[in-house]
């Protein structure tokens, strides 16, 4: 056992920067694989034998495993080591794509599924934990901005190397495309990081808290990631999870916060900055997936844009993160990270707005420029805050923080996609209602316009269908411009959460 109780000098020249990748991409590769698979579902599902829904379960398996093992990543670091950890995690999240990629029956793949996730939890915190460990103090504003480009480009790119994948070969290497790149990651961080492991210590399993702690994140996940496919609150299914959820989970805080050996150490929440960090993550990423999954499905169901042109949209929000990412990182140590913070949330708030104010005939140039300056206040919106959250940590501390930070921005994304999408039907639905009130022969537009379909040769029941598609689309683009303006007023309440932060914003112990 590793007994050193003082941190490993920070990495130079080209060692730090190969170091760079190789964590960089471990944690690309895992964030890819959240998103990746979601359009391959159909395919998947025909190929398999399976139906559509049954076919989901091949994103819930995934993300429920990965729930339940991400708030354990502290626990494992200590007792494995952060860099042996980091290195086992990703052989078997290799190992498990594999299984995938060769998988000859749904069972078999959503087996391998729940694996991947499970084994590959861990390797997203500790990319982050040991990113922060190579680099000099001076220099660990940069590393998170290195770091943080992963968690704004994979979720973009995903769904467009999905598409491509599954269009080109097959639906297989959506899982194939992680086997050399894994063994990259694993055998990279082997050979330049094992001389920098960190302390070990044994410590017994809490056994209790482990019980409670899957019983209650499965449920969550599940509830989160079904709801809007069972009706939510109006299935039963989703109300026994709920209540199994809640109670599993609270008596889960009751035990921990009594355990001498503690799985999940809660009194982090204790830290006002990470406090700060975590809830500005949680409501942070449901407004930004909101965005990100909406706006995609509207363009392709009522504006014609095909899955590819869709994803191109989409991935104008990555611009701003791939050039100013290493900038505010670099700088960050001179800069207040809360009004770089402020910037962002306010960025992304006035874009939301400018977007609810598109027509139906928004061009595709419009649309893009306006991911993309939303991507700038993303940019200036994730570094500060992973800045903040890991702020007056000690050195041992940060693998379980960004452990249970990761957890919480998972569960946002998992609540904004789950919620928005239901709250997109719903709002298409009044607004079709009361659209379609006007169509009447005491209405003197609606009775001009079906004049002119008349005129124009469409029968009478045709020109009603001429109606219906106009209203359907209007009412679907009224609720994605309702969705932009919820995402830009969360975004925009969460700058008097941020504004709750203390400096200084940086480690305990030179972290």
């Amino acid at each position: 056992m590793d007994n050193t109780a003082t941190s490993p000098a920070p990495l130079k020249g080209t060692t730090l920067v190969f170091a760079t990748i190789v964590l960089g991409l471990g944690s690309f590769m895992n964030i890819l694989d959240m998103a990746i698979a979601n359009v391959s579902v159909p395919t998947i599902a025909g190929d398999l034998g399976v139906s559509y829904t049954q076919g989901t379960w091949v994103i819930t398996s995934y993300a429920v495993s990965e729930a339940i093992m991400l708030p354990m990543t502290g626990w494992l670091a200590q007792r494995f080591g952060q860099v042996r950890m980091f290195v086992i995690a990703t052989l078997l999240f290799t190992i498990a794509s594999l299984i995938c990629g060769t998988s000859f029956s749904f069972p078999m793949l959503v087996t391998a599924r729940i694996l991947q996730g499970a084994v590959g939890a861990s390797m997203i915190p500790l990319s982050q934990t040991l990113m922060t460990s190579i680099y000099p103090p001076s220099k660990r504003g940069l590393a998170m901005g290195l770091w943080s480009m992963t968690t704004i480009l994979a979720p973009i790119a995903g769904p467009m190397t999905g598409g491509w994948l599954t269009e080109n070969l097959s639906w297989h290497w959506v899982f194939l495309i992680n086997l050399p790149i894994g063994l990259l990651v694993a055998g990279g961080a082997w050979v330049l990081l094992a001389g920098r492991e960190s302390t070990r210590r044994s410590q017994p399993m809490d056994y209790v808290g482990l019980a409670l702690l899957i019983v209650g994140v499965g449920a969550l996940q599940i509830l989160l990631d079904k709801g809007n496919e069972l009706d939510w609150f109006g299935s039963t299914w989703i109300i026994v999870l709920a209540v199994v959820s809640a109670v599993a989970l609270s008596f889960f805080v009751v035990w921990e916060l009594g355990e001498a050996h503690p799985l999940v150490e809660l009194r982090l929440f204790a830290s006002r900055n990470f406090l700060v960090g975590v809830l500005c993550l949680l409501f942070g990423m449901v407004a930004y997936f909101g965005t990100v999954v909406v706006q995609p499905i509207w363009l392709q169901t009522y504006l014609d844009y095909s899955p590819l042109w869709a994803g191109k949209v989409v991935a104008f929000s990555g611009v701003f993160g791939v050039l100013l990412g290493p900038v505010i990182g670099a700088n960050m140590q001179r800069l207040d990270a809360r009004r770089v913070a402020v910037f962002g949330m306010t960025t992304f708030a006035l874009v939301s707005w400018w977007s609810t104010r598109f027509t139906p005939d928004v061009d595709y140039w419009t649309l893009a420029l306006s991911r993309m300056f939303m991507g700038l206040g993303i940019s200036c919106f994730f570094l500060p805050i992973f800045t903040i959250n890991l702020s007056g940590l000690a050195p041992n501390q940060i693998a379980a923080a960004s452990g249970l930070s990761s957890f919480m921005r998972n569960v946002g994304s998992s609540f904004g996609t789950a919620t928005m999408v239901s709250l997109w039907d719903h709002r298409a639905i009044g607004h079709h209602a009361l659209l379609a009130e006007h169509i009447s022969v005491y209405e003197p537009p609606a009775m001009d316009y079906l004049a002119r379909l008349h005129g124009l040769g469409l029968s009478p029941p045709q020109a009603l269908a001429q109606v219906q598609r106009e209203i359907d689309s209007q009412a679907h683009l009224m609720a994605t411009n309702d969705l932009m303006l919820l995402g830009g007023l969360i975004m925009f309440a969460l700058v008097f959460v941020v504004i709750w932060a203390r400096p200084p914003f940086v480690g305990r112990g030179g972290h």
